[in-house]
């Protein structure tokens, strides 16, 4: 079984992933890790982020099995990432790799921009999670102030409303809701009633 959820940064898909790859003893690729990971690994490199055939041998050599969700967690990891995110090379070097991840047993859960419209097209289930910009700053906000970062809540907004502009813009798959995608709005949910939702429908299409 494969899950795909999509959706903007800091809607809540990604712990809505997590746990959801636990209810069903399915493996879990969070695919934003892996842009943050060739990122990450340019940066210690020294390498120049604009320079896409470099940045698409990185894409095939980083570890897709060694992502520090802490380390690579750091704000201009981030800024790095989204980026090189947008690097046409790139994309299709990990977008195969993520194909890959997806089709081993016994399945796997995808989280990212681009799993239901391009990566996993066919997936068993698809969730496009969403939360409005204000809700999504404030989530990132106490994530970074919980690490120990000092970055303000109105530059949090801010990076948020850029990188949903790139995500949803770029000519190279975009940041979109597939049509057959089920929409979870987590604004005004706790990751414990969202994760009831979500559970219903894979469930509901199991026992179909």
């Amino acid at each position: 079984m494969i899950i795909a959820i999509d959706g903007p940064a800091a809607s809540g898909k990604g712990t809505l992933a997590r746990r959801l790859a636990a209810r069903f003893g399915l493996r879990h690729l969070d695919t934003g890790l892996t842009y943050r990971a060739v990122a990450a690994a340019m940066l210690a490199a020294g390498a120049d982020l604009d320079d896409a055939e470099q940045a698409a041998d990185f894409a095939e050599n980083v570890d897709l099995s060694e992502l520090d969700r802490t380390t690579l967690s750091a704000h201009g990891i981030g800024e790095a990432a989204s980026r090189i995110a947008v690097v046409p090379a790139v994309r299709r070097v990990l977008v195969e790799r993520q194909k890959s991840f997806a089709a081993a047993p016994p399945g796997a859960v995808l989280d990212g921009r681009d799993i239901g419209t391009v990566v996993c097209p066919k997936a068993d289930v698809k969730f496009y999670v969403t939360a409005s910009r204000d809700v999504r700053a404030r989530r990132r906000f106490e994530e970074i102030r919980a690490g120990g970062g000092s970055l303000g809540l109105e530059a949090v907004y801010d990076d948020l409303a850029r990188r949903d502009a790139r995500d949803s813009a770029r000519s190279d798959s975009p940041l979109a809701k597939a049509d057959d995608a089920h929409l979870l709005d987590t604004s005004d949910l706790d990751i414990e009633t969202a994760l009831s939702k979500a559970v219903d429908i894979v469930e509901g299409v199991l026992n179909a």
